[in-house]
Parts: structure tokens; sequence; C-alpha cells
């Protein structure tokens, strides 16, 4: 009896943890789809990047988001 409630309890919590697994991305298959898929990146950054440039360089958030290897100080 003991067993088949921890066994219930673990298939419950993973049953949840799945749910928040991110959904799998498929991969281009086409030059224009890695084309647009590299423009989008590219894109993003920018956006990281210009709003980084606003923020008081002192913040935890500006740590958090705007620090990564390779950012031009």
């Amino acid at each position: 009896m003991r067993g088949a409630g921890l066994m219930a309890a673990m298939i419950g919590a993973g049953a949840s943890l799945t749910g928040c697994a991110p959904a799998y991305e498929r991969m281009p298959e086409s030059s224009w789809q890695w084309e647009r898929r590299q423009e989008e990146i590219a894109r993003r950054e920018e956006e990281r990047r210009r709003l980084c440039a606003m923020m008081d360089k002192s913040t935890e958030r500006y740590e958090r988001d705007c620090t990564r290897r390779g950012d031009p100080d």
C-alpha cells in the first residue's frame, strides 16, 4: 500500500513538471527558414542591447539581464 501511494505521488510530480517543459522547436529545413531564424535572433539581441543601454548599470536587473560574456562595456 505504501509503495503505491509513493508511486502515485511520483507520477503526479512528473506530470506537473512536464507541463513546464519548453516546447520542442523544430530546426529550419530550408535556407530561407535559416535566414529568417538568424534575423530573429539578431533582432532580439539588438533589442536586448537597446534596452540595456537605457538601464541603470548599478541595478540587480541590469546584472541579471544585461551582463553577458562578450558584450561591450
